[in-house]
């Protein structure tokens, strides 16, 4: 038998948590001295204060443990609930990572206000081209959103492309549609040398030529795009031109490291 204090510090837990789990009924002394009050535990209770602090740490109640417990599931059960909380644990934990990205991202473009820009926007022409394309519709214009529809159609089309042995003719475009709903639509298209009447499982359009486009360049991960993407809007509104159509991201750059990536920012403008 073990003291209170004993059994805590096998346990890894502290005595005024034993003392509350013992009011709860969740885990009772295996003995109470009837003259003293000293609660004493048995080795064999640390199976039960083991699952009663897992599932506790994983975010059950301390009611939904007792009742767990109660119903005496197995282990191999209990490793099954565990994973499958463990698994939403990490995928919320990633959510709030991508949000701390975000709101940094925010900061960054609201620190800057009213500075000198930073980004050097050019005006060009940008020709016809043709490509091969997959579509697909986001939710709305966050990172979160856009980042989860765009990558996979990209994959998706190169790996439907390499089955005909098609070749790319030039860097990959984005360009994206706002829906009648909020929704967005969302291209990935990749330059090719193919027939659009042909029949592929993949659509081959001719993006149409732009006359004038305001250009910015991008280096890094499209996590952070939205400050260039406001200073080119900015821009635009500044000097007099309005948006003529869909923008435009172009792959300079790609490599395994987002940091490494440059993208080209399309935006069809014309005069007020």
């Amino acid at each position: 038998m073990f003291t209170i204090g004993d059994f805590a510090r096998h346990g890894r837990v502290s005595v005024r948590m034993l003392r509350h789990y013992d009011t709860l009924g969740l885990l009772r002394p295996d003995k109470v001295d009837p003259y003293s009050g000293y609660r004493f535990y048995s080795a064999g209770q640390l199976a039960r204060l083991n699952r009663l602090v897992a599932l506790k740490d994983l975010g059950f109640t301390l009611e939904q443990v007792g009742r767990i417990l109660d119903d005496q599931v197995s282990g191999a059960e209990l490793r099954g609930m565990l994973t499958l909380r463990r698994v939403e644990l990490e995928q919320r934990i990633a959510d709030d990572r991508a949000r701390l990205v975000q709101v940094e991202a925010r900061l960054r473009i609201i620190e800057k206000e009213g500075a000198m820009p930073e980004h050097d926007v050019m005006i060009k022409s940008i020709p016809a081209v043709r490509v091969a394309e997959l579509s697909a519709v986001a939710g709305d214009f966050e990172p979160d959103s856009i980042g989860p529809v765009i990558g996979p159609l990209f994959q998706d089309l190169c790996a439907r492309l390499e089955k005909v042995g098609a070749r790319f003719c030039g860097p990959a475009i984005a360009y994206y549609g706002q829906n009648g709903d909020g929704t967005v639509l969302a291209h990935a298209a990749m330059p090719v040398d193919l027939d659009p009447g042909d029949t592929h499982d993949f659509t081959v359009v001719d993006l149409p030529a732009i006359p004038k486009a305001a250009t910015v360049v991008h280096r890094g991960s499209m996590q952070d795009v939205d400050e260039p993407w406001q200073a080119l809007a900015r821009w635009i509104d500044e000097n007099g031109y309005r948006i003529t159509g869909p923008s435009r991201e172009v792959t300079l750059v790609y490599t395994e490291d987002e940091a490494g990536w440059v993208t080209e920012l399309q935006e069809p403008i014309e005069p007020k």
